[in-house]
């Protein structure tokens, strides 16, 4: 037999996003002045009160195995911060931490699908979620929201898509890349619908901390018993206490799940880092003042950026309403022609950015966008202003 390679491994798209952050990093290091807009991840230090709490577990000698699904401690405390946060009634055996967000979907979707189980997306997605759903055997189902409906899709929507194979929809609030915050009128439509249908709720709540203005986050498992059997609610330390490198994510689901999840883990991973653990568990239980001032500081910022791209030629956005990106509409400037030539799409767009103004910004085709970009602001303001400069720029001139 030829030594061939795992068809499935090969179909599986490299992110985009870590990509163009990697070249951003190694053109700075190589001593270009870049403006990296492609940063998923808080430019703010794990607050030292956190750090703390991992330097202790290691002096403490907490260094062996823990229970697959985690630490007892750390899964009471999620338990507790669903309760108080997220409306939310969950009991230990029906948490599973794992190793970071990316981690707990691909256990969810090991635990619910077989081979040909369709999962609905709606588009714009982050995307790594068709990616692990084509890996646990299912099948992407894509419903799109457009610009006119902010981005989010509407019931009717979800309920047309419907098939006899759909077993789950994924949903994102805030969304990642448009910001975008579902309301309660709007989770209280398509929760109908999954109860209607009979379909999981896989709810992500990654950036459930970072809600602006009078927009308020909302568990779409805590509206009423029937819709709490359907959801896995998704959350983790890595957006709102700036611990993307630790790898802790966690799941709150039906003790049935929980335990396929928790059994799979313990074949793949045996069990999270027990010093992330720690570290999570001072995130949750100790002082909140650095998710407050980590807020404060990306709501700053993304005013100035939404007040910015407002005035500019060829480009538009919907104010986010969460998260921390900027979801930019760039249709008419890929009509526009840079130096003689056509832009015509959006990675032509991102190449003459990065290459001519020094600026990295995703190409959102990914996303299932292909006339959107997305910015970050998880960067400095001065670095905003700097890199917005440069965009300015670039859009005046193109004829």
């Amino acid at each position: 037999m030829a030594l061939t390679l795992s068809k499935k491994a090969m179909a599986v798209k490299p992110s985009s996003t870590l990509a163009i952050t990697a070249k951003a990093k190694e053109m700075k290091a190589n001593g270009i002045d870049v403006v990296g807009f492609g940063a998923g991840e808080p430019d703010f230090n794990t607050p030292e009160n956190i750090c703390n709490a991992a330097i202790n577990a290691l002096n403490e000698g907490y260094t062996k195995y823990t229970p697959a699904a985690g630490s007892l401690e750390l899964r009471k405390a999620i338990c507790d911060k669903f309760k108080k946060f997220n409306n939310l009634n969950y009991e230990a055996d029906q948490i599973v931490v794992s190793n970071g967000g990316k981690h707990s979907l691909t256990n969810i979707f090991t635990a619910i699908l077989n081979p040909g189980d369709e999962v609905i997306i709606p588009t714009p997605y982050w995307l790594s979620y068709p990616e692990i759903v084509k890996l646990a055997d299912g099948v992407p189902v894509f419903v799109r929201a457009d610009k006119s409906q902010n981005y989010k899709i509407t019931a009717k929507q979800l309920e047309e898509a419907c098939t006899d194979k759909t077993k789950a929809l994924i949903l994102n609030s805030p969304n990642n890349p448009s910001g975008m915050v579902y309301t309660k009128e709007e989770l209280e439509a398509i929760a109908e619908v999954a109860v209607k249908k009979d379909f999981y709720v896989v709810s992500d709540e990654m950036y459930e901390h970072l809600v602006y203005g009078d927009e308020k986050h909302i568990s779409i498992g805590s509206l009423n018993d029937e819709i709490y059997k359907r959801t896995i609610t998704c959350s983790g330390v890595s957006k709102g206490y700036s611990m993307t490198g630790w790898r802790i994510g966690y799941t709150g689901s039906s003790k049935e799940i929980a335990k396929l999840m928790s059994s799979v883990q313990s074949h793949q991973t045996s069990n999270p880092n027990s010093i992330a653990q720690k570290a999570s568990y001072e995130a949750l239980v100790g002082p909140q003042d650095s998710v407050y001032a980590m807020k404060s500081e990306f709501e700053k910022r993304r005013n100035y950026m939404t007040e910015r791209i407002a005035a500019m030629k060829h480009i538009s956005a919907v104010s986010p309403q969460g998260a921390f990106y900027m979801f930019v509409d760039i249709s008419l400037a890929l009509s526009k022609t840079y130096k003689g030539q056509k832009i015509e799409n959006v990675n032509n767009f991102s190449k003459i950015l990065l290459e001519d103004y020094k600026v990295a910004v995703i190409a959102c085709d990914d996303f299932g966008f292909d006339d959107h970009i997305r910015l970050s602001y998880a960067i400095s303001l001065e670095q905003i202003k700097k890199g917005l400069d440069r965009i300015e720029e670039f859009l005046e001139n193109l004829q």
